[in-house]
């Protein structure tokens, strides 16, 4: 089958068109659930079957992303393909868009699904980023960590998220047992910054180049994974406009079409360095759902549809609590008991395997401060096993 013709980019997508999903996980199902109500209909690919994005998408495709044949027939019958996931092999992004257009671009993907091909990307472009340096052996990390000190954290180059692929080092002692336990022969060693707070700002980007951001999002994290988000971050004026014009300016930068996830070190001198980016919506995004007059997740659709960005007011202080796989780790969670905080909003993702660290769902409240909203949130996920 030769490839489609080619619609004008500033053709928008109409509803009723449906589009493509690479990845299957709750970003994608939080996705089609936008999408569907705005009257898109949505097909979902992945190498996972009964998947989150597939338990509410109109047709889940199970096949290997080095499938491109496979790769290929799901984008002959899609209008545009998006991801939930920046995981994706290049060569299955490359496919893709010979039959529809990948937003944002697969060049996007090519700089963020690598630590270390993002972090040179954005100093070469004097963007604030934390300090590193290559590694792709156990003697250049000796010699990396006698330049950075420690403590530092060894990353794997590319393939990580939610904490994976990393380690921290104390002293040079630990050099050698820690690159044998990445088993990789290509990483970064990130200088240690001694921060006070982890912000991000998700951003969005048409195709008519404009833009759109939810503000600065306050994060903390637990075990290297989301714990609480709270909107809006609570900062000086001048850093969250700050963190607002570094977001854009990434998102110029790589010609984003779509949204892009910016998460930053705010150090204790009110100093902003990148630490990484997301190609997609974000966990720090979930509150925006409840939050905001229009979600990450319908901004995404916006964006990739060439449709008008939505206004990204956040409606009150709003706070997110991440649901971990731990949560389960006694049987069911008590959810009436956190329901009956009527604040409260509940979402799970449809995983049927509850694992220790697991993302299974979240929950969200608004409040009239972002204290108050936190609090909330944090009560309630206590009552789930109270």
């Amino acid at each position: 089958m030769s490839r489609r013709p080619e619609r004008s980019p500033f053709e928008p997508i109409l509803p009723g068109a449906t589009l493509g999903v690479l990845g299957s996980g709750q970003l994608g199902r939080m996705f089609a659930i936008a999408a569907r109500r705005m009257g898109y209909r949505v097909h979902t690919f992945s190498p996972d079957s009964d998947s989150p994005t597939g338990q509410v998408a109109d047709e889940e495709i199970t096949a290997s992303y080095e499938n491109l044949d496979a790769v290929s027939d799901f984008a002959k019958r899609v209008s545009v393909i998006t991801f939930e996931f920046e995981n994706v092999p290049s060569a299955t992004a490359e496919a893709a868009a010979r039959f529809a257009p990948v937003r944002p671009a697969g060049q996007v993907l090519h700089v963020t699904q690598h630590r270390l091909r993002e972090k040179t990307y954005l100093r070469e472009h004097g963007f604030p980023v934390t300090p590193y340096r290559a590694v792709r052996s156990a003697e250049e990390l000796q010699a990396a960590l006698r330049e950075l000190g420690c403590p530092a954290v060894l990353k794997t180059a590319g393939w990580g998220y939610d904490g994976k692929g990393q380690t921290k080092i104390q002293s040079p002692d630990e050099a050698s047992s820690a690159w044998d336990q990445l088993e990789t022969n290509e990483a970064i060693l990130e200088g240690f910054v001694n921060f006070r707070l982890e912000v991000s700002v998700i951003g969005a980007r048409g195709i008519d180049g404009s833009f759109a951001n939810f503000g600065l999002l306050e994060n903390s994290h637990s075990n290297h994974i989301l714990d609480v988000t709270v909107a809006p971050a609570r900062v000086s004026p001048r850093v969250a406009a700050e963190a607002e014009a570094i977001a854009r300016g990434v998102l110029e930068s790589l010609d984003v079409v779509g949204v892009l996830c910016v998460e930053m070190f705010l150090t204790q001198d009110d100093r902003l360095l990148i630490n990484e980016l997301a190609p997609r919506p974000h966990n720090s995004g979930h509150l925006t759902f409840d939050a905001n007059v229009t979600s990450q997740f319908e901004q995404q659709v916006r964006a990739i549809c060439g449709l008008p960005l939505g206004s990204t007011e956040l409606l009150r202080p709003a706070a997110m609590a991440n649901l971990l796989g731990d949560v389960w780790e006694n049987g069911e969670p008590n959810w009436e008991a956190a329901l009956r905080m009527p604040e409260v909003k509940l979402h799970l993702y449809g995983k049927s395997l509850a694992r220790v660290g697991r993302k299974m769902g979240h929950l969200t409240a608004m409040a009239n401060s972002a204290d108050e909203a936190e609090r909330i949130v944090r009560e309630a996920r206590l009552r789930l096993n109270g």
